[in-house]
């Protein structure tokens, strides 16, 4: 009898777990979102370690693997609300400069606001720091749309950051 692969996994879990919901935390700032997609992390790689010629499992693995979760919440919050702007309609907004330096908690706050198009671009080109091409290839975009994307985001970054700075 051979002995399951996901037993690899539980012996891992307890070092793994912190490692898995702080990477996830610190990007998406919920820590519902985070508990919930720590869940779906782990349930994912017993599946993905049951597989045959799946990688070892090691926390580098696992944190893979809460990265495509958590790209996977983004796109689901994206198709949601892109059907309810396709409902309202909603125009196209100009696109502002983008400066390079923000302070991290303004910066998580304001990345909270954007939606998850915008925060998934964002977060894994600056946060994660992926390539472009990495990022389309998350994101399931070409390299042109992921580029244009990033302009978009970073000007909505722009304006909730200045929306917000004028508010207070």
């Amino acid at each position: 009898m051979q002995r399951d692969p996901a037993f690899a996994l539980l012996g891992l879990y307890e070092s793994a777990l912190p490692e898995v919901y702080g990477y996830l935390l610190s990007r998406c700032g919920n820590t519902t979102l985070a508990e919930e997609l720590t869940s779906e992390t782990f349930l994912g790689a017993v599946r993905a370690c049951r597989k045959t010629g799946s990688p070892p499992v090691s926390v580098p693995w696992l944190i893979g693997v809460a990265r495509h979760k958590l790209v996977d919440h983004w796109r689901r919050r994206e198709r949601e609300e892109r059907n309810l702007r396709l409902v309202k309609q909603d125009e196209p907004e100009a696109v502002d400069p983008w400066e390079d330096e923000i302070d991290a908690i303004q910066a998580r706050d304001t990345l909270a606001r954007l939606g998850p198009h915008h925060r998934a671009a964002l977060t894994l080109r600056y946060l994660d720091g992926l390539a472009v091409r990495d990022v389309a290839h998350l994101l399931d975009r070409t390299v042109h749309a992921t580029e244009a994307l990033l302009v978009r985001a970073k000007a909505a970054f722009r304006r909730e950051h200045d929306q917000k700075e004028g508010s207070e």
